[in-house]
């Protein structure tokens, strides 16, 4: 499976770029602020042809450029039902010191255009796009419709002496050493606990874990060095 991910702009987003192998149909995760120049530059260099836009969530900093990115492409946009309404205006949610922090290195930001092809899922497990089958693990806690995407196989840069099976693309539900923070509207605390315990400690152990900020992990690592993972059993 052929994977790449570089940071947002702003927030240090990481958007992936998923695919079975250069040269074909490729998936986009989270496409955020101020990454169309350079995502436009990865297409070409290994001849990607975009086929869909995944949102592990609905926050601006994951969805910022979700609409060029689908019109450039002719693709549609993929979110949990739970947190399509974001899409509709996800600049109303921001607080004002992150607005006034966005507008100062950016200037004034954009009005927002929605995505004119939405499409939402439930509690469907599973999807075929592009090529790959992509389960959808339900996972909110962080926003209501914040979803992890798993997908068979690792990137080939890691390989197969990794011992690694299978990649999850966890947004802001995991992080390396720490959770999704849920102080924000449409988080909530004891929901992401259910979380953690029932959805995150449920997978495999042998899953890299791509997060929506920092560097990548195992499931291994996080369950047992992390410290929100800790004391939490299935």
């Amino acid at each position: 499976m052929f994977v790449i991910g570089f940071p947002a702009t702003a927030l240090a987003t990481n958007c992936f770029v998923v695919a079975p192998s250069r040269g074909e149909e490729c998936l986009i995760i989270d496409p955020g602020i101020g990454i169309t120049d350079r995502l436009r530059e990865v297409l070409a260099e290994h001849r990607l042809r975009p086929a869909a836009v995944l949102a592990t969530h609905g926050h601006l900093d994951h969805v910022f450029s979700v609409t060029p990115v689908c019109q450039s492409h002719g693709v549609t946009a993929y979110i949990h039902a739970a947190d399509q309404y974001r899409l509709r205006d996800p600049l109303a949610g921001l607080g004002e010191p992150l607005r006034l922090m966005l507008e100062s290195e950016f200037g004034a930001l954009p009005a927002w255009d929605e995505p004119e092809d939405v499409r939402s899922f439930g509690e469907t497990a599973r999807m075929s796009v592009a090529g790959l089958d992509v389960s959808l693990l339900h996972a909110p806690g962080h926003t209501e419709g914040s979803t992890m995407f798993k997908i068979a196989g690792v990137p080939d840069a890691i390989g197969s002496g990794s011992g690694l099976t299978r990649t999850i693309f966890a947004g802001d539900v995991l992080f390396a050493g720490g959770v999704g923070r849920t102080d924000l509207p449409g988080g909530d605390a004891e929901t992401m606990t259910a979380t953690l315990r029932d959805v995150v400690l449920a997978q495999e152990d042998d899953s890299l874990v791509l997060p929506g900020h920092g560097p990548a992990t195992t499931l291994k690592r996080e369950r047992f060095t992390n410290p929100y993972l800790q004391g939490l059993s299935t």
